[in-house]
């Protein structure tokens, strides 16, 4: 087929933290990237997710920025301006439009959302719900360990633990969740200096507090309505301020995974 990854189009289904950091490494490889997101995304890690670009018109992570498109057609005039599309669209319809040649769900649901390997000749699921060879041609590891960004071409990722991972000895007691389904308010931005037991957001007057010291490093957008137990933000014990604008180690990881995946089934199919 005489395929190169040189403007190659990818579709990324998701643009939460994860999702974004696959953008973002697949953009500086010189892919034209289209993400796909809901029309009120409830990511916490704002600063470093392009689903922010749903609110804001446009969101730069690291130097690259997404711009959101009413329709594909103006995909190409972001691209030729080096940046990263961004398309409302839930179900991933644009695929029919956009042919592209990879599919990377990102969508870190736990499950599949609809994703299927004759979407596209490279389909790559990231995280619990593929199974490689079956639904998906590829499946990135996402669980944090020893196989963090491992490429399975057989198989399925590890179950989710429920756990959130460690950070300076913190699990659960990092986490914020929502109390109960309604609109989440806040005044507290991304980036502020917190204290245990300060009350850092509400839904419907349920007061969401912290429970240790340390930065906000993630927040739901304020003004947006929410369902009960989804995660409302994430406290970063370490107090390191600039973590909050920077890619994790963990999105990165697997990002590294799905680049190898895309490139490796490249070299197959440019071969057939």
């Amino acid at each position: 087929m005489g395929l190169n990854f040189y403007n190659l189009k990818v579709l990324v289904r998701g643009g939460g933290e994860m999702a974004s950091g696959i953008a973002h490494r697949l953009h500086r490889c010189h892919m034209r990237v289209l993400i796909t997101e809901v029309p009120v995304p409830t990511t916490v890690r704002r600063p470093v997710a392009f689903a922010d670009a749903v609110y804001r018109g446009s969101h730069t992570v690291e130097g690259v920025q997404a711009v959101r498109v009413p329709s594909f057609k103006e995909a190409a005039r972001v691209w030729e301006n080096d940046g990263i599309a961004l398309l409302v669209d839930p179900e991933a319809g644009v695929r029919k439009l956009m042919q592209p040649t990879v599919i990377v769900d990102a969508i870190m649901a736990k499950k599949n959302m609809g994703t299927d390997r004759s979407d596209a000749p490279i389909v790559v699921g990231v995280g619990p719900g593929f199974t490689a060879g079956v639904n998906v041609h590829a499946v990135v590891e996402s669980n944090r360990g020893h196989h963090l960004g491992r490429v399975l071409w057989q198989g399925r990722a590890e179950e989710n633990t429920g756990v959130p991972a460690p950070v300076a000895g913190y699990t659960d007691e990092r986490v914020l969740r929502v109390p109960q389904k309604g609109l989440f308010e806040s005044s507290y931005e991304i980036g502020d200096l917190v204290e245990a037991g300060e009350v850092l957001a509400n839904v419907n007057g349920s007061p969401i507090c912290a429970k240790i010291k340390g930065v906000l490093r993630g927040l739901l957008k304020s003004g947006i309505e929410v369902e009960e137990g989804i995660k409302a933000g994430d406290i970063d014990p370490r107090g390191e301020r600039e973590y909050c604008y920077l890619i994790s180690d963990k999105a990165r990881a697997i990002a590294g995974g799905v680049l190898e995946a895309i490139l490796s089934s490249l070299k197959n199919l440019s071969s057939t």
